[in-house]
């Protein structure tokens, strides 16, 4: 399995998909999954994009078969940013189409925002708000959880809403073992910090032609409470989805990496 060495303290995994003709030279994609997942994540996103465009999809820090980090380590956006910037770095790619689900959405608004030259276009699949407000309480609680439960009970909770009312059961229980692989230290490193992220700021800052989708009925919000941060991205496209997931880069995924292959053709394609 390919590693790069980030730091010190991290070695990152990850994955590269291409299926490309092999006497072309075609643009990258950067794929950033979820909280508590992996690049496993993207399993039905691959075919679609992969025959059109190298597809890099890593394990975030603490994630996956990446470095897990101790329960204390302090989490930031900035640091995630910096760490999928030296893997393209390595890799030796200067620009790149990006794409983010869920959580990864919001390390993908710094990310643009941050660098702005190296994102050719971005897609934001089932992405939580800018501003969340305050989330200590809630954080309280999901890590007394996990300190108490692992991740399982937590998981199994809340796949009917991340997953929607039509996934297969057997999808579902695929998912759950997906979540539960998170080392403990890691998620409750995590909890802490991430999710209540602000990323406001962000969104003017952002250049890149932008997809932002979701569903109808997504917990995460509904479509006026999206396009109310989505608005805030210069040029952006917001596409709403039938259905009531809030994880549609799992729950459509295919309906997803089929729209964001045909966003970038349309708007990135000279």
């Amino acid at each position: 399995m390919p590693y790069a060495c980030i730091d010190l303290n991290l070695k990152m995994h990850y994955r590269v998909d291409d299926f490309t003709d092999p006497w072309q030279k075609n643009e990258v994609i950067l794929l950033l999954h979820g909280n508590a997942e992996s690049s496993n994540a993207w399993f039905a996103w691959v075919p679609t994009l992969s025959r059109h465009f190298k597809v890099i999809r890593p394990d975030m820090r603490g994630f996956g078969a990446s470095t897990p980090m101790p329960k204390d380590h302090k989490w930031s956006l900035d640091e995630l940013v910096s760490d999928f910037i030296a893997l393209m770095d390595q890799l030796e790619t200067s620009q790149f189409h990006l794409v983010g689900a869920k959580l990864g959405g919001t390390v993908a608004r710094r990310l643009a925002a941050s660098f702005p030259d190296r994102v050719l276009s971005m897609t934001l699949v089932g992405t939580p708000a800018a501003n969340r407000g305050d989330l200590s309480a809630r954080t309280i609680a999901w890590n007394q959880e996990f300190e108490e439960h692992g991740i399982q009970r937590w998981a199994t909770d809340s796949m009917k809403k991340r997953l929607g009312s039509e996934f297969p059961s057997k999808g579902v229980a695929w998912w759950i073992d997906l979540m539960c692989k998170t080392p403990i230290e890691s998620q409750i490193g995590f909890m802490k910090t991430i999710p209540s992220s602000n990323v406001e700021a962000d969104l003017p800052k952002i250049k890149c032609p932008t997809l932002v989708m979701s569903t109808e009925l997504s917990a995460l919000g509904q479509e006026e409470d999206i396009a109310k941060w989505q608005s805030q991205i210069v040029g952006s496209e917001l596409q709403i989805l039938k259905g009531d997931s809030y994880h549609a880069a799992a729950s459509h995924a295919d309906e997803c990496a089929s729209r964001t292959l045909k966003f970038i053709q349309r708007r990135c394609t000279t």
